[in-house]
């Protein structure tokens, strides 16, 4: 049986760990860059991986689908991040593409507990949605839906997912609401692309630690320019080879 209370606090650690506080909205691509020896891969992996995760001794590996929403991707960072903690070493994982579905294995399920209460910290998400609630007198209604994944910056299945296990919605409540997302979000304004993949120049990306040692080979004189161009050009980082045309020569602000 899922120890709840255990994930938590797990997950609190390593938000605390990382950097970020307790209530506040994460931008976990780029705390999972602060983490040493990571890598971090975002490339299409199909419809039915969301994510993976290889580790050694000496370095480790996160894969993400970047043919899954961005609000996806996040979550499936966030349980990647669980197998990269927590997880025997030199253990590889390839994880699918549900959320709390119960027949998958236990620690997967435990991986997804644990990337909702990262993302959606217990306190963080009770106050939000009693702000809501309070202010409506009403169950959450859909709109009130997309405002909470948009601040917390998850798909909608992980928080239709979440509130159904907090009891904040039913399984019948939870089916009438998967359909007209991302209209109902424009409408209230906010920006769709949490609920959208990865733009076609960003699907295929290579960051962290294997960038860097390639960068730390070649001042060392370990490689060649060469070689290093090689090995940057096989992480799909042609931008760094060849340049960049987003700088334009002009100063950044």
């Amino acid at each position: 049986m899922i120890d709840k209370m255990e994930l938590s606090i797990k997950a609190s650690r390593i938000r605390k760990k990382l950097g970020a506080d307790e209530s506040s909205f994460v931008d976990i691509f780029a705390l999972a860059l602060t983490i040493e020896r990571l890598t971090l891969v975002f490339y299409p992996l199909g419809k039915n991986i969301s994510g993976a995760c290889f580790k050694n001794y000496s370095s480790s590996i996160i894969a993400v689908n970047s043919d899954m929403s961005v609000g996806r991707q996040r979550f499936s960072l966030a349980h990647e991040l669980y197998h990269l903690y927590f997880d025997d070493i030199n253990t590889s994982t390839i994880c699918s593409d549900k959320i709390g579905d119960k027949k998958e294995n236990e620690n997967e399920r435990k991986a997804d507990c644990f990337a909702s209460y990262f993302l959606m910290p217990p306190a963080a998400l009770y106050g939000a949605v009693e702000k809501l609630t309070d202010a409506s007198g009403k169950p959450l209604s859909i709109n009130d839906i997309i405002r909470l994944e948009q601040h917390f910056g998850v798909s909608h299945k992980a928080m239709l997912v979440r509130l159904s296990e907090e009891g904040e919605l039913s399984r019948i409540n939870m089916n009438q609401m998967q359909c007209g997302v991302i209209s109902a979000a424009a409408r209230l304004g906010f920006d769709v692309s949490l609920y959208k993949n990865s733009p076609e120049d960003k699907k295929i990306r290579v960051l962290g630690h294997y960038i860097s040692q390639a960068e730390n080979l070649l001042n060392s004189d370990i490689i060649s320019m060469g070689k290093y161009e090689e090995l940057l050009l096989d992480a799909f980082r042609d931008d760094i080879v060849y340049g960049s045309e987003e700088e334009g020569g002009y100063a950044l602000d």
